[in-house]
């Protein structure tokens, strides 16, 4: 069966939907059933579509292991509903489908979704974006180089390019280059530095396509990267958006297990009860975890989220976590390690009879972190394969991204910095004053992991071939240390020292041989002479 991964870009659940619809049609297996005394041709059981569609989802990049063969039952009553199937005597519009053996056929008709057009953008609908630090003309704009310029400067001394261009900029363009960044443009900068690195990690052309802007709120990025614990957990001001005491209290005694606080009640059960009013309470919020208005992007995320991009895609997830409320974000990070310490304590109790601990937390949680304003069909399914990578990994999803953090501080910092004049001193012309060169920032491409693997091995053999050649060379090696040192390297790295020594394979042999030590001392055995003799 043929299956592809769903690349990011807008209505990714539609077009994920029409993904399993294709391979359910193309792939069950039909064939002739009876059924109450009459023949039906090319039908199926409904047991047999759960038992070859929860097989098939559970091989698909796109959804995981993860998936259940109840949730492929509530898969296939959606299916039933939306006339992908129907059964032999034509009926559907319903979800009255159960994992029995009533016979199902598929209809004549295409089941496919249409994927929407985006609406152009006309005068009264169309919103107007604020502009950007980067869009706004004269504050990035720190030297005005033409364009042609630029690329055949690029190797200069940036000091030297800096004096250069200072001196061709009309005073007027340099006092307004000098003025101060604004606490405004910096959460702007924040704001966009966060937005650029998201953009390249997800490989979109624009973010517009996954995510409405207009939901950024630059403070949240600022708070969730600035104001955390020593844990790494956001820590609020206003408390009144925290969890509840008890419900704190009930999230701690199941992570830490059976040491709980010797006060609070203990009976047959009592952990499931505990277990049941965490859940009510993440129930009972107006939004999920993640929020509607992130739905898109979280679910273009799980576009990346494929077993040779794994840390492409807690990358992904880092930024996009960012852009929660602070709230949110904080309720996240503690219902992931309760979560991820219940699913590892052997000593936890089964809190379901029939349900491992780990599937337990998945399913029991994935409907509060995420979900879409409007119903969607594979939004358990989504949710489920999104939370388990999250439980999986939330150490490392959840936690602040330094490498992010140096960049926008670098960056205020500079800017702060470029907009001081600096002292040209008291022999100095008493011209324009020089501003502080502008530093030079370097990207890494990215690369897939096979390439990656080649790159490592190359190097690694290269860094091999050069110690070799030291071990010969090297006139400080005493010689009986370099012969023990190349019958190590010859063991430990057979092809690169047979590539340098061809004939070193049947020289080895011959060396390999034993060697009869000679006796430490010959006493040659004389004759004996008589007197007669």
């Amino acid at each position: 069966m043929n299956t592809h991964i769903v690349t990011p870009g807008p209505y990714r659940a539609t077009k994920l939907w029409n993904e399993v619809t294709r391979l359910f049609r193309a792939g069950m297996p039909l064939r002739k059933h009876r059924q109450n005394f009459r023949h039906h041709a090319s039908c199926f059981t409904a047991s047999a579509a759960v038992e070859w569609l929860h097989q098939m989802l559970q091989c698909n990049s796109n959804f995981g292991p993860d998936v259940t063969r109840q949730q492929t039952v509530q898969l296939l009553k959606k299916f039933l509903k939306n006339h992908v199937i129907e059964d032999v005597k034509g009926r559907w519009g319903t979800e009255d489908l159960e994992d029995n053996h009533l016979l199902y056929r598929f209809p004549s008709t295409s089941p496919l979704k249409p994927i929407p057009c985006p609406a152009p953008a006309s005068g009264s609908r169309s919103i107007r974006k604020r502009a950007s630090l980067r869009d706004r003309e004269g504050f990035f704009k720190f030297r005005s180089l033409k364009k042609q310029e630029k690329e055949s400067m690029e190797n200069v001394d940036p000091a030297l390019r800096t004096l250069r261009d200072d001196a061709n900029q009309p005073a007027e363009e340099q006092q307004q280059q000098r003025r101060e960044p604004t606490v405004e443009d910096e959460q702007e900068i924040w704001r966009d530095i966060t937005l650029t690195h998201l953009q390249r990690i997800l490989g979109v052309a624009s973010l517009d396509e996954v995510l409405d802007q207009r939901y950024i709120n630059s403070q949240n990025i600022i708070h969730n990267m600035t104001k955390v614990n020593k844990h790494g957990v956001v820590t609020l001001e206003d408390k009144t958006n925290d969890l509840p005491h008890w419900v704190l209290s009930a999230m701690k005694s199941l992570a830490n297990w059976p040491k709980y606080d010797s006060d609070q009640p203990s009976y047959p059960g009592f952990e499931r009860d505990v277990f049941k009013t965490v859940s009510d309470y993440f129930y009972s919020l107006p939004q999920p975890l993640l929020t509607y208005e992130l739905y898109e992007l979280f679910i273009n995320v799980l576009g990346v989220l494929q077993p040779h991009s794994e840390r492409v895609a807690i990358e992904a997830l880092q930024l996009c976590t960012l852009l929660l409320p602070p709230a949110s974000r904080r309720k996240l990070q503690l219902l992931m390690r309760m979560m991820s310490r219940i699913s590892q304590n052997v000593d936890m109790p089964r809190l379901h009879p029939a349900i491992g601990t780990r599937t337990l937390m998945v399913h029991t949680f994935s409907g509060c972190v995420l979900s879409s304003a409007e119903e969607c069909d594979l939004d358990e399914l989504l949710a489920t394969r999104l939370v388990s990578f999250l439980m999986d990994h939330q150490q490392s999803i959840l936690s602040v991204p330094e490498y992010l953090l140096s960049a926008i501080r670098d960056h205020i910092q500079y800017l702060r910095t470029v907009q001081v004049p600096v002292d040209p001193g008291p022999n100095a012309d008493c011209g324009d004053p020089v501003c502080v060169p502008m530093p030079v920032y370097a990207f890494c491409k990215q690369i897939s992991g096979t390439e990656f693997e080649q790159q490592k091995a190359e190097s690694s053999q290269k860094a091999m071939e050069e110690l070799l050649e030291i071990l010969l060379t090297d006139q400080k090696i005493d010689e009986k240390d370099r012969r023990k040192k190349l019958k190590q390297f010859q063991k430990q790295y057979p092809d690169i020292y047979r590539r340098r020594f061809p004939s070193a394979a049947e020289q080895s042999k011959a060396d390999n041989k034993p060697k009869i030590k000679p006796p430490l001392l010959k006493i040659k055995k004389t004759k004996t002479f008589s007197i007669r003799n």
